[in-house]
């Protein structure tokens, strides 16, 4: 695996460079539009595509609960296994899923459905801690507001297309359920994600146009990880932030329940397309102002605080006068599907459409803004992956609580409001941390340049322009074979023994149990 990394980060057309950041952003991007995009897509449809929201929400209920657990230790297994196997891992619990819910169409298999959304917890909670690594981490601190709007956009991408192909599939059909040849298609795409997460590089290959490496060690040992995540959740701002990661996806069982019980299946189909074009719109507009206003970063973070603190007082207000408007109640049981008829011929469809469109940009930006605060804290890739993890696991626990109170039929009205007073706590709390964020993390933690790195270390890895390295001396050689040691699986300092100490070392990462010679 490291022989094929470093081939894939000597590649160069031009000016391109395989080993860039954005390209590596763009990469996960695809990957996740391939797995995630198809399955936000297919909830985008209501209850999965099914005509059985309870079932859905248990199942939900179920992966995002396995979810939560994983997603707190995900980035510690991202930062011992690799970025490359975590993603691949992470990539395989989606078309299983999509399968259960094919199979549950077709021959009522309620149980595979839930056993696949446990399966799907876990393997999720891998392939977003590996994301959060690469999108916080690989980007220089001046372009991270656009790398989450590339990566959101190409991301939602995926549901944008997914949506279409069931648009397409069912444009003419006034079916209540989505048919074979949509998850079938689903299916496809998902499983062309395990292969192409392989094609992502590790942080200690890529080099940043200024001439900055990511890191210099591809993983840590399993010792040091797990000293470093009891660290992390020690953490005061973490511990602030912790509303604001348990809010982010609480209204999901609510959007994806009032779309199952009003629509047919074309309807959700126009819906999912309509609400992932809204996340795409969402995330460029909150990666600009995060990058382009011309304040410090600071003043960034608090525009745009104030910007999504204010769209999210927006979707909240039309989402209870939407309920107060429709009086809108679960479809009686009894009544059954007959209860969801609702077309897009309907002018009743207009005023959920736009206001479930506005939720999605509110939350695309809402997502920009956490990850942007996060990435704020440290560039260290190790530490973002572990607070990534950190983030996604409580996202996790939040959206398991709000599907199981879908699924006791807990009123619309209720689930709303108390989506409403979790932003409400969260989003103070959070000012907290970005009124002490500092406008550059380069003071603090130690930057690697190629030109202060010998050609031992880079493996060969294309450069970017105006920058090389420097002569080999005995130092770079001594980098070179112990990066090497580190990419072939040879970091190990479990026992908790010291190295044998060699003249001008120091630790080059925090929590490393292997020691880095100084480069100057």
């Amino acid at each position: 695996m490291a022989r094929i990394a470093d081939r894939l980060a000597a590649l160069r057309l031009g000016r391109f460079r395989y080993n860039s950041p954005w390209t590596q952003v763009a990469l996960v991007g695809f990957v996740c539009f391939c797995s995630v995009g198809m399955f936000t897509a297919m909830n985008g449809l209501g209850a999965g595509g099914t005509t059985n929201v309870i079932l859905v929400d248990i199942a939900n209920g179920v992966l995002y609960g396995v979810f939560a657990l994983t997603g707190l230790v995900g980035g510690s297994i991202t930062n011992v296994i690799g970025v490359r196997l975590t993603l691949c891992i992470g990539t395989t619990g989606y078309s299983l899923y999509i399968g259960s819910l094919w199979a549950y169409q077709r021959h009522g298999t309620s149980a595979f459905m839930i056993v696949a959304g446990a399966v799907l917890g876990f393997t999720a909670g891998l392939l977003w801690s590996a994301q959060g690594q690469i999108m916080l981490s690989y980007p220089a601190e001046k372009d991270k507001g656009r790398a989450f709007g590339l990566f959101w956009s190409i991301f939602s991408l995926g549901g944008v297309v997914g949506a279409s192909i069931a648009l397409g599939i069912l444009a003419t059909s006034a079916l209540p359920a989505v048919s074979t040849g949509v998850y079938l298609a689903f299916m496809v795409i998902m499983i062309s994600s395990v292969f192409t997460s392989l094609l992502v590089l590790p942080p200690n290959s890529v080099i940043r146009a200024d001439g900055t490496l990511v890191e210099l060690l591809p993983s840590l040992s399993a010792a040091s990880e797990l000293r470093e995540l009891a660290k992390l959740i020690r953490d005061w701002r973490l511990l602030a932030l912790l509303p604001l990661c348990f809010a982010s996806n609480f209204f999901y069982a609510y959007q994806a329940s009032v779309v199952s019980a009003l629509y047919n299946a074309r309807t959700r189909a126009l819906s999912s397309f309509l609400t992932n074009l809204g996340a795409i719109l969402g995330a460029n507009a909150i990666g600009a102002v995060l990058d382009h206003t011309p304040l410090k970063r600071r003043g960034r973070a608090l525009t745009a605080f104030a910007l999504v603190a204010s769209l999210q007082l927006l979707m909240y207000a039309s989402a209870i006068a939407f309920q107060v408007q429709y009086a809108l109640q679960r479809p009686d049981a009894a009544r059954g599907v007959a209860a969801r008829h609702w077309d897009w011929s309907d002018p009743r469809t207009r005023g959920p459409l736009l206001l479930f469109l506005v939720f999605f940009i509110g939350d695309a930006a809402y997502q920009g803004l956490a990850y942007y605060i996060l990435s704020s804290l440290t560039n260290d890739p190790f530490r973002l992956a572990r607070m990534t993890g950190y983030y996604k696991g409580l996202q996790s626990a939040g959206a398991a609580i709000s599907f199981g109170m879908d699924a006791v039929h807990t009123p619309y009205l209720t689930e709303v409001l108390v989506c409403f007073a979790l932003v409400l706590v969260a989003f103070p709390l959070a000012l907290l941390v970005v009124l002490r964020i500092k406008d550059s993390s380069y003071e603090d933690e130690e930057v690697y340049r190629v030109e202060n790195v010998g050609a031992a270390a880079l493996n060969a890895a294309a450069l970017p322009d105006d920058h090389g390295v420097k002569a080999e001396t005995k130092q770079d050689l001594q980098l070179g074979e112990l990066v090497k040691e580190c990419s072939d699986g040879g970091l190990a300092d479990d026992t908790g023994e010291a190295e044998p100490e060699v003249s001008g070392r120091r630790p080059a990462h925090e929590g490393t149990s292997a020691t880095l010679p100084i480069v100057t």
